[in-house]
């Protein structure tokens, strides 16, 4: 499953992997290391690339600290850079680009949030130390000095990396008070490595869950992303709802936690909403793009109508009539709040209130109508809503699963076969608005929409048409219209 606990890490792992890793990008760190201590400043690669090269995944962006300010920065990087960014001065933040590595270079700082503040304060450090001091978790706050090569690790981040555990610094409290989008990092880092959260991080997340409504919709936004394509994003959401952050920031994931009726009468729908998660992202190959946010968060919101639809019906039986339509509508509003695009929007939330449509027609023989309507309402979303469809399918019972999937089987072979007949994802009626206009002797305006539709609908149902038989449909309908 996508959520299993990575291997246990052994330091001396860690200290081949990081001599691999630091020979990979040496003629990199030692140069611009070279260039700070000629001009009398200190410069460290820190944070996560350290914590990255330990575990052998570091990619090509680097992040440094310095005792420089930016402007200094600035005038280092110039004529050795291949080019130069400063969006990040105000936070003491020069970028750059030379070659194919990405670099950030941060002056040591420290920033706190008061009590209503959304932004931090920036004041710069005096020393490395002190900058590792301010960072979120003991993994993140090693640095390895450049170019020299001393490893800095006041913290005991090494000794936390090899247990897989996330720890803070200092006190949890301390560090989320500064910071409240930590907590959500929290649980993003455990969503990415696999790590376990130390009891006395947790217990912080859970007492100061409230402060995180401080932090803009777009950084919560953007650390739910990265944690919902992680590798474990169970991990992740799992921290979430137990800490209650998920109740401020994903409030309908913990809905879904329906009280369970004494006769355990329907499935746990929060337990089946993970295991939808984690059987779509077993299929992400299909999309061929690594990660694939829409197809996982439509996962994870493709049940959130339930809460608000169930209904015990006489016999025991639970229903949950329309959820998908519900769903679609809280998807929508949810994810308008957390600022995501429209065009992520209207993919989720088509999903969803589409993830029940093949259900739908049972499981009988399906007509070519029907296909034709599942592809043309699933529209550029078909290839996730397979995804989804098939994801969706929980059931313990082996021989229900097999017949749903020879039925699901059975239907995208049926829309490969019409695909390549009729050409089903650019469906459209057989006559054009000009032609409907010149047959009915009418001009442009709500009729000729209308006979747009009729021969739409007509298309749906009986597939292409000659030009003359479409033309006489048209007439007859017009006829009986009159």
């Amino acid at each position: 499953m996508p959520d299993a606990r990575p291997s246990p890490i052994l330091i001396s792992d860690v200290q081949e992997t990081v001599a691999r890793e630091l020979e990979r990008i040496a003629p990199l760190i030692d140069d611009l290391g070279a260039r700070f201590r000629d001009a009398g400043h200190e410069l460290a690669l820190v944070g996560g690339p350290v914590r990255d090269a330990m575990l052998g995944r570091l990619q090509n962006d680097l992040d440094f600290t310095t005792s420089a300010h930016p402007d200094v920065t600035e005038k280092l990087l110039k004529g050795w850079a291949d080019a130069l960014w400063d969006m990040g001065r105000d936070f003491g933040t020069i970028g750059c680009r030379k070659g194919e590595w990405q670099v950030e270079i941060t002056t040591y700082r420290s920033e706190k949030y008061d009590a209503t503040s959304r932004k931090p304060d920036v004041a710069y450090g005096d020393s490395l130390v002190g900058d590792l001091g301010r960072r979120d978790f003991t993994v993140n706050s090693m640095a390895l000095t450049v170019p020299d090569r001393g490893f800095e690790d006041p913290f005991g981040g090494i000794v936390d990396l090899a247990a897989r555990t996330l720890r803070t610094p200092g006190r949890p409290e301390d560090s989320f008070s500064d910071d409240p989008l930590r907590m959500m990092r929290a649980a993003r880092f455990a969503a990415q490595l696999g790590f376990d959260v130390a009891p006395e991080v947790v217990a912080a997340m859970t007492a100061m869950a409230g402060r995180i409504e401080i932090i803009s919709a777009e950084r919560v936004r953007d650390e739910l992303v990265k944690l919902i394509c992680a590798p474990y994003p169970r991990r992740g959401l799992l921290l979430l709802v137990e800490t209650g952050l998920a109740s401020y920031v994903l409030p309908e994931l913990p809905a879904l936690a329906l009280e369970r009726d004494e006769h355990h009468r329907h499935k746990d729908v929060y337990e089946h909403t993970l295991i939808v998660l984690e059987q779509s992202i077993d299929q992400e190959e299909r999309l061929g793009n690594g990660p694939d946010f829409v197809s996982r968060f439509a996962a994870l919101m493709h049940d959130v109508g339930k809460p608000r639809t169930r209904r015990f019906e006489d016999g025991g039986v639970v229903t949950f009539h329309h959820h998908d339509v519900v769903g679609a509508k809280i998807t929508r509003k949810r994810m308008k709040a957390l600022r995501f695009s429209n065009d992520e929007i209207d993919a989720v939330a088509k999903l969803v209130e589409l993830h029940l449509r093949f259900h739908g027609y049972g499981d009988g023989e399906w007509t070519d109508s029907a296909v034709r309507r599942y592809v043309r309402d699933a529209g550029d979303q078909l290839e996730r809503l397979h995804i989804l469809t098939r994801a969706d399918c929980t059931t313990r019972n082996q021989r229900k699963a097999a017949r749903l999937r020879k039925a699901y089987d059975d239907l995208e072979e049926r829309i490969a076969r019409l695909s390549e007949e009729e050409e089903l994802a650019s469906i459209r009626p057989d006559l054009d608005g000009t032609q409907i206009m010149e047959i009915l002797g009418i001009p442009p305006g709500r009729e000729v929409g209308e006979a747009y539709s009729f021969l739409l609908e007509l298309r749906m149902d009986e597939g292409p048409q000659s030009e003359e038989d479409a033309k006489a449909a048209l007439l007859a309908w017009w006829a009986a219209r009159v």
